[in-house]
C-alpha cells in the first residue's frame, strides 16, 4: 500500500488552469495538471501551489477529484514576466506555509515542483516542513543556451545557479527522458542515482485517430490539400519561422502542391516576434492562417486534419505536441533534438530532421506528400506507438518516485501508511 496520501505540487510561474499555447502556458501546464488528476485516481490527494495573476481569481480552484489549485497571493494580481518572479520567492513561500497551516490536515507527505522558480521555492519549503523534496525540470537553462537562435537572449546565470541548488538539494529529480537525465548529469553535475526517468502522457481518450475525414471538412481542408499543422506556443525557440520559409520553398519548388499551413496558438515571449510579418514578408498570406489556442478535444480536431504536424523546436524535454499528433494518427515531423528523439519514432511514426536549414525542411516535407501511402502507414503507426504513453502509467513511475524520496528522507524509516511525519518533523 502507498505511503503517499497528500502531495504538495509547486507550479509558481504559471498556474495549470491556464490555456496551453498561450503566454507561458504549454506542455508543463498540461502535464501537471494529467499527472494530478492521475495521481488522484490512485488515491492521493494532490494540492498545487500557482501565483494568482487576476484581480477576483477564487483563492481555490479545483480541477478534479482529488485535486485543488491555490491561487497563492504574491505580488500584484496580474500576469508577470517570469524573470521577474525570483524577486517574489520568499512572499509565494510564506504565502503557501500560511495556507497550509490553514488546511485542517496541516500536513503533506511530499513536494513536487515544476521548473526552476518553483524548485528555489521548494528548497526553502522542504527545509521549513521537514520533508523531501522531488523535482522536475521540464527545462534547463543550460541546455536552452546551448541551443540558441541567432539573436536570442540566453537564461540569465541566476536561472542556471538555480538548477544547480536545486540538483544539489533536491531529494530526488524526475526527468522526462533518458536523455533529460543524462542532461542533467553532464551539465549539472546530478548523481545518476537519484534521477528517475517518468516520460510524460497523453490523455487517449481525447486523442484519439478517429473521424479524421469529419475533421477535415470541420477544419476546411478539401480532398488532395497537403495541410501542415503548427500547435503550441508562437515564439523563436518553438520554430514557427522555419516551418514557414519551408513551406514557402516547397510552395516556390513544387506549385502542383494544394498546401495550407495552420498555425494554433498565441504569441509568447519576445514582442518583436511578428508572426504576420513573417507570413507576408515569405509571400504566403493566401496559405497561412492563425487561430488562436484551443482546448484539448478542439486540438484533437486540429491534429486528425492535418496530413502532418510540424515541430521545428530548437528545445523540447519531450514535445507533447508530438506525442498527442501521434495518438490522433498524424505522422510528426520534428528537429531531433531533446525529448523529441524519443516521443518520435523516426522513419516509422514520422521524421527527425537534423538542424533548422529550411531547405532540410522542405525536403522532409515533399517526400511525405509524394509518398501518401508511407504518410498513412505512419500515421496508423503513430497512433499504436502512443497507446504506450498513458498518464497512467506517469503517475505510476511518479508514485515510486515519491516512495523511494520518503524512504532517502527519513532513513529507511517504517513508516504507516498515511502517517508520514507531519511538516515540521525533523529529516536526514
Amino acid at each position: 500500500m502507498s505511503l503517499i496520501r497528500r502531495v504538495a505540487f509547486l507550479s509558481l510561474h504559471t498556474s495549470p488552469m491556464e490555456q496551453p499555447g498561450s503566454g507561458d502556458a504549454g506542455g508543463m501546464n498540461v502535464y501537471i495538471r494529467a499527472l494530478a488528476a492521475a495521481l488522484a485516481e490512485n488515491g492521493v490527494e494532490v494540492e498545487i501551489f500557482t501565483r494568482s495573476t487576476a484581480a477576483g481569481q477564487a483563492a481555490v480552484e479545483h480541477p478534479s477529484p482529488g485535486v485543488c489549485v491555490h491561487n497563492v497571493m504574491a505580488g500584484p494580481r496580474r500576469k508577470l514576466p517570469k524573470e521577474e518572479l525570483p524577486e517574489l520567492l520568499h512572499s509565494m513561500v510564506a504565502e503557501i506555509d500560511r495556507i497550509r497551516q490553514l488546511q485542517p490536515h496541516g500536513r503533506y507527505d511530499v513536494i513536487h515542483s515544476h521548473y526552476w522558480v518553483s524548485g528555489v521555492a521548494g528548497l526553502e519549503l522542504a527545509t521549513l516542513w521537514g520533508l523531501p523534496l522531488v523535482h522536475t525540470m521540464h527545462t534547463m537553462a543550460k541546455v536552452k543556451n546551448l541551443l540558441l537562435e541567432s539573436g536570442e537572449q540566453p537564461e540569465p546565470r541566476r536561472r542556471e545557479d538555480g538548477e544547480h541548488r536545486i540538483v544539489d538539494g533536491a531529494t530526488r529529480l524526475i526527468a522526462n527522458t533518458g536523455t533529460e537525465a543524462a542532461e542533467l548529469v553532464s551539465h549539472y553535475n546530478a548523481d545518476n542515482d537519484r534521477i528517475d526517468v517518468a516520460p510524460p502522457g497523453v490523455d487517449l481518450s481525447v486523442f484519439t485517430p478517429a473521424f479524421r475525414s469529419r475533421s477535415r471538412a470541420e477544419h476546411g481542408v478539401p480532398p488532395g490539400r497537403f495541410h501542415l499543422l503548427f500547435a503550441g506556443r508562437i515564439q523563436r525557440l518553438k520554430g514557427p519561422q522555419i516551418l514557414i520559409k519551408a513551406a514557402a520553398l516547397l510552395r516556390t519548388r513544387r506549385p502542383d502542391i494544394d498546401l495550407q499551413l495552420s498555425i494554433v496558438g498565441a504569441v509568447s515571449g519576445a514582442k518583436d516576434f511578428d508572426l504576420k510579418s513573417l507570413i507576408s514578408s515569405a509571400g504566403m498570406d493566401d496559405v497561412v492562417s492563425h487561430y488562436p489556442p484551443v482546448n484539448a478535444p478542439e486540438l484533437a480536431g486540429w491534429y486528425r486534419s492535418a496530413d502532418v504536424v510540424v515541430m521545428p523546436s530548437y528545445s523540447e524535454s519531450f514535445g507533447l505536441v508530438a506525442l498527442e499528433a501521434q495518438a490522433c494518427g498524424t505522422p510528426v515531423v520534428a528537429t531531433k533534438v531533446g525529448g523529441l528523439s524519443r516521443a518520435i519514432f523516426d522513419g516509422r511514426t514520422g521524421l527527425l530532421v537534423e538542424g533548422h536549414k529550411p531547405g532540410d525542411w522542405a525536403d522532409a516535407l515533399e517526400s511525405l506528400y509524394d509518398d501518401a501511402a508511407t504518410r498513412q502507414d505512419m500515421g496508423r503507426a503513430a497512433a499504436l506507438h502512443a497507446q504506450g504513453f498513458g498518464w497512467q502509467r506517469t503517475a505510476a513511475i511518479t508514485l515510486e518516485s515519491y516512495h523511494t524520496a520518503l524512504s532517502q528522507y527519513f532513513g529507511n524509516l517504517t513508516i504507516p501508511v498515511g502517517h508520514a511525519p507531519a511538516a515540521g518533523a525533523t529529516g536526514r
